[in-house]
């Protein structure tokens, strides 16, 4: 799934910063921009989007009040908050009106990287299956950037498989739809144990831009003393 992402920050630089970041991410697509609250209401008011990166100091209504208004109309976006807002009011304020991270200016490409991910953990989490075990809730509310323990629906022999076929790919990795030709799988179902895999710091993914066209995850798998198949 591609999700659909809006960014509302006033500073130019700063929403070059995250529409740059966030390209390189084949998994989110830029839905929208907007320097104002106002026009970022409107807009989401009208158009459906998964994810909204959003600033705290902005003219005419700032991202808390924006937040607000979306929560009080029954709009519940994904909200990765990306702002210099870092009083302990502010802080809780939002976090009740339930964000999904938090990035404190300045924040690195790899900081926001984390928050992407773990924005795809709990969606991947949460959509996989009807219902979600205690383990797995432990695991979202405690593991800031860890996949959940093994989602049921996930088969250990085709999690051994998988992991042996990753092993054999090259040096710099292969992509989802490589292996799913490997094990015989579809492409949706290997994503699946891939995400854990990463979650798990078992593999490892990378952006590969040298595609000639749109850019791929490249996934391998790390060292793991004692690892058996």
């Amino acid at each position: 799934m591609i999700y659909r992402t809006v960014i509302v920050e006033d500073d130019p630089m700063i929403a070059s910063i995250n529409q740059t970041f966030l390209a390189r991410d084949p998994r989110f697509t830029l839905a929208a921009s907007f320097r104002s609250g106002q026009d970022a209401l409107l807009w989401l008011r009208r158009n459906p989007a998964e994810l909204l990166i959003l600033d705290v100091f902005m003219p005419r209504m700032t991202g808390l009040e924006l937040l607000r208004e979306l929560r009080a109309e029954g709009i519940t976006i994904d909200v990765v908050m990306v702002t210099a807002a870092n009083d302990s009011k502010t802080v809780d304020a939002l976090f009740k009106l339930g964000i999904a991270d938090y990035l404190v200016k300045p924040f690195t490409a790899r900081r926001f990287q984390q928050a992407l991910d773990k924005f795809c953990q709990h969606r991947e989490a949460l959509t996989a299956h009807s219902s979600v075990s205690q383990e797995d809730l432990d695991a979202m509310f405690t593991s800031g950037f860890r996949a959940p323990p093994i989602p049921k629906g996930l088969q250990p022999r085709t999690l051994a498989h998988i992991r042996e076929q990753l092993s054999l790919a090259p040096r710099e990795g292969c992509t989802c739809e490589e292996l799913s030709e490997r094990v015989g799988l579809s492409s949706v179902t290997v994503r699946r144990y891939l995400t854990y895999l990463v979650g798990r710091g078992e593999a490892a993914s990378r952006i590969n831009y040298d595609t000639g066209g749109r850019p791929s995850l490249l996934y391998r798998l790390l060292p793991q003393p004692g690892r058996s198949f």
